[in-house]
């Protein structure tokens, strides 16, 4: 379904809501915002504040249990089955980008001569489960991030080069994500595939761990509190 301006509009402000509440950095907010006015359907809109209240509604306590999320801020079933936003990239003497809010074609493929590329998996969307991406450099080079728990297999082939898999952040592979082939060779040149997180998923997942070390901080001192003063834990007291 296309999307209308009010619809954009609506998205805009509830970004900016976020960004003024400190839900969303200012580099993250900036690349919302410019996918949000360029984005042509609504499926293009819709994960760009699923992480996020509507603007002027409760939000539950940060400490509220709620279902576990895997991958990154949204569930794997609804980055999957959307209209492909780009099935290739080119660079020669030069450079291109794929990242932030996009969605990858069941068949991409990028080349690269001189120059290099940059294919971010991180927040991408993606049209089919199963995705195969076709990186071809020539004296040149090309960076490929994904999740931790995306299923990724690489095989690709180094001529004078590097073709291969590295990785910053270690992650369960979750069953439900797509499964993303990595193909190709480079020539006189090197494709690396590496697993980081994004800003905001580190950022997320330090919030959660410090609302945990709270709660059990809080856990202990209700224990003390029930004890009541001058007990003791040590035999015969």
């Amino acid at each position: 379904m296309r999307a209308s301006d009010a619809e954009r509009e609506r998205v805009a402000e509830t970004l900016r809501e976020a960004v003024a509440e400190g839900r969303l950095d200012m580099e993250e907010f900036e690349q919302r915002l410019e996918a949000a006015y360029g984005a042509r359907t609504r499926g293009e809109l819709e994960p760009l504040v699923r992480d996020l209240p509507a603007p002027g509604t409760a939000v539950a306590p940060v400490g509220a249990r709620g279902p576990a999320r895997t991958g990154s801020a949204a569930s794997w079933a609804d980055r999957v089955g959307k209209p492909a936003t780009s099935g290739g990239a080119f660079a020669f003497w030069g450079g291109f980008g794929r990242r932030g809010n996009w969605t990858v074609a069941r068949k991409f493929t990028a080349f690269s001569m001189w120059g290099g590329g940059e294919i971010d998996l991180r927040d991408a969307n993606f049209e089919d489960r199963e995705v195969v991406i076709r990186c071809f450099t020539i004296m040149g080079g090309m960076h490929v991030t994904v999740p931790p728990e995306l299923n990724v297999e690489v095989r690709g082939i180094g001529i004078m080069g590097g073709f291969g898999e590295s990785s910053k952040d270690e992650g369960i592979v979750s069953p439900d994500s797509p499964r993303v082939r990595i193909t190709g060779f480079a020539l006189m040149g090197g494709v690396g595939v590496e697993r980081k997180r994004s800003k905001a998923e580190k950022q997320r997942l330090k919030e959660a761990e410090l609302e945990r070390l709270r709660e059990l901080d809080r856990e202990s001192g209700r224990g003390r509190l029930e004890k009541g003063p001058g007990s003791s834990d040590r035999p015969g007291d």
